[in-house]
């Protein structure tokens, strides 16, 4: 495995941890409320989920590309379309609400549960992944590009607990979230094509 063919996948990640969204939303609340240490351990635990859904992507898509290579094509042709459908509605923007009642459940669990919880990060994971993993990758092999996309999402979040409330990165954040969505939704449009073409 050639580490420096995840390139374009690592910048994939990154963009899309600090695209602002329902996981950023329960990460600053629970800084707000709970202090750096409850949002660091929020960000730990979505980092946690995020990494379960990517190892559970990659040791799928592995499978399936070992078992039948036309249902690898179909994978693959579905990662792409599904690339390009979420940009255009990262471009049009999204009504949807996260809907989060007040708990006493520590940072860690919502931080869990906000990813571990949302299946949309499985597939859009195996939209990414299925372009790069190959059915020969080792168990090992696996386990550190799941690490990898851990650290990615578990590391912005964290980095984002520790330094919200010395910081106006919340104010930041909040006048910057359609530019965000605009670059990530301009990243996987173009992925999604080089994919079909």
């Amino acid at each position: 495995m050639e580490f420096a063919a995840l390139a374009p996948i690592l910048v994939v990640l990154v963009l899309g941890a600090m695209s602002p969204g329902p996981s950023l939303a329960v990460l600053l609340r629970n800084t707000m409320e709970g202090g750096k240490a409850r949002g660091v351990s929020c960000g730990v635990g979505h980092g946690i989920g995020f990494g379960i859904y990517a190892f559970v992507a990659i040791a799928g898509i592995a499978q399936l590309k070992a078992s039948a290579s036309e249902a690898a094509t179909i994978l693959e042709l579905t990662g792409g379309l599904f690339l390009i459908i979420l940009a255009a509605m990262m471009v049009k923007g999204s009504d949807e609400e996260l809907e989060h009642k007040h708990s006493s459940k520590r940072g860690f669990t919502e931080g869990f549960l906000i990813a571990f919880l949302n299946p949309k990060i499985l597939v859009f994971l195996i939209a990414i992944f299925s372009q790069f993993v190959q059915p020969d990758f080792t168990w090992s092999e696996r386990l550190i590009i799941a690490s990898i996309a851990l650290l990615i999402d578990g590391g912005w979040y964290v980095l984002v607990a520790l330094v919200i409330s010395e910081t106006p990165i919340l104010s930041m954040l909040k006048q910057h979230e359609r530019g965000f969505e605009l670059t990530m939704a301009i990243v996987l449009s173009g992925l999604g094509i080089w994919i079909l073409a």
